[in-house]
């Protein structure tokens, strides 16, 4: 189902077709937007927050392989994108490649870096430093896996991101459920149980032109604590690890997003790095733009635009070295996420005069009046985003909170459904 305004793009104006319209992928719409593109965003969700952005929209499932690709011949569009969320990235490439489109990815490569479990493989033969694992089919075998990496240990669907199938696990009593999560949310028959790494975690946002990974912003993800395992709750730059493990750090993603075959586009890495080694280790790698405005940070605080960058690779456009250049524009930056309580919304106070505060350069609100908010588990459970510099991390992060503190969201218990 294709609905929205019914216009055609001016001459010369490239359609873009955009696989997702939810809270990951505002930033790119809204920069496509403000190039002058001819959008079709394509989302299952009718109230998906990014059709705001788009000439037309599609009620579609992104994982609707077959349908993206009608549509995409339907609309003769001029390239294809998936930002922000893994699994759609490997259809964008596929539908490229049949309808002879652009695209900075091979359908191959897309698919692997789609697939933790590939990823794995590839990188134990590549020697780049992860975590230990063991690819599991039932909880039995889980729990063999889990004495041989320790407890406490990550159980995962090995095809899914934004914490869908993920847990930490204690102890063998709790790892018949976490399997029985992971498998639910698996596209496979499969589990991955991984040793859980203490320390911290640093996101690599990097762009890749020609074969060579050009790094950008390294953040740290604040993440929130159980059950929300795995949520970031704030991504802040720069990172507070000394110079030498940020450089370790993008050593292992510009080696991780070789072996993957990223030759051309966005990479996001995710790094743990140890606190009992310092050693870093690769969580997870994407061949996409960062989930959590991530693109939109690092124009605010290197004036690098990552999302125009994306825009250009999907439609084949020339990629000046100049576009890639970092300049010195903010002492720090950061995304601070908010959460909203558990309840129906029916309003939010104080945006204005949150935005209105000095280093807030944006803030962004995922749900409308209406949705349902239970309990942070996911990312998809967050309310909105807040993006604010100043004149070091620390202050940028300060800024942030005191603009969440003054927005309020105001919702309502929810009602049961009832059986009929």
């Amino acid at each position: 189902m294709v609905a929205g305004d019914p216009r055609q793009p001016e001459r010369g104006s490239a359609r873009l077709l955009v696989l997702g319209a939810g809270p990951a992928q505002l930033g790119l719409l809204a920069a496509a937007r403000k190039r002058g593109l001819y959008v079709i965003a394509v989302d299952r969700d009718p109230a998906a927050p990014g059709f705001r952005y788009a000439d037309r929209r599609a009620i579609v499932s992104v994982e609707d392989e077959p349908a993206v690709e009608r549509l995409a011949a339907a609309e003769q569009v001029d390239g294809i994108i998936a930002p922000g969320i893994d699994w759609p990235v490997a259809i964008a490439a596929r539908a490229a490649e049949r309808l002879a489109l652009p695209h900075p990815l091979s359908a191959e490569t897309a698919a692997l870096s789609t697939s933790k479990l590939r990823q794995r493989e590839r990188f134990v033969k590549a020697g780049i430093p992860q975590p230990q694992f063991v690819i599991c089919s039932g909880a039995r075998e889980a729990v063999a896996a889990a004495e041989r990496v320790g407890f406490p240990c990550v159980v995962k669907a090995p095809d899914r991101q934004g914490q869908r199938g993920l847990s930490l696990v204690a102890d063998a009593r709790r790892m018949a459920s976490a399997v029985e999560v992971a498998l639910d949310a698996s596209r496979s028959a499969t589990v991955l149980v991984e040793e859980h790494v203490n320390g911290r975690e640093l996101t690599v946002n990097g762009f890749s032109v020609g074969g060579r990974f050009h790094p950008l912003t390294v953040t740290d993800r604040l993440t929130a604590d159980p059950p929300a395992f795995g949520v970031a709750l704030a991504h802040a730059w720069p990172s507070e690890l000394t110079p030498e493990q940020i450089a370790a750090a993008i050593d292992v993603a510009g080696n991780a997003v070789a072996e993957v075959g990223i030759a051309s586009g966005p990479s996001y890495t995710q790094i743990l790095v140890g606190d009992d080694d310092g050693r870093p280790r690769i969580a997870e790698l994407a061949a996409r733009l960062g989930g959590g405005h991530d693109a939109e940070l690092c124009r605010a605080v290197l004036g690098v635009d990552l999302n125009g960058l994306a825009l250009a690779a999907a439609l084949g456009q020339p990629i000046r070295p100049a576009q890639l250049a970092p300049l010195a524009k903010e002492g720090g930056g950061c995304i601070r996420f908010l959460v909203a309580p558990r309840g129906v919304l029916r309003d939010v106070h104080g945006v204005d005069e949150a935005f209105a505060l000095d280093g807030v350069k944006g803030i962004r609100l995922y749900r409308k009046v209406g949705h349902q908010f239970g309990p942070l588990l996911r990312g998809a459970d967050r309310a909105g985003a807040i993006l604010a510099v100043g004149e070091s991390r620390d202050d940028a992060l300060a800024r942030a909170d005191r603009a969440a503190r003054m927005i309020r969201f105001a919702v309502a218990a929810a009602t049961p459904l009832q059986r009929v």
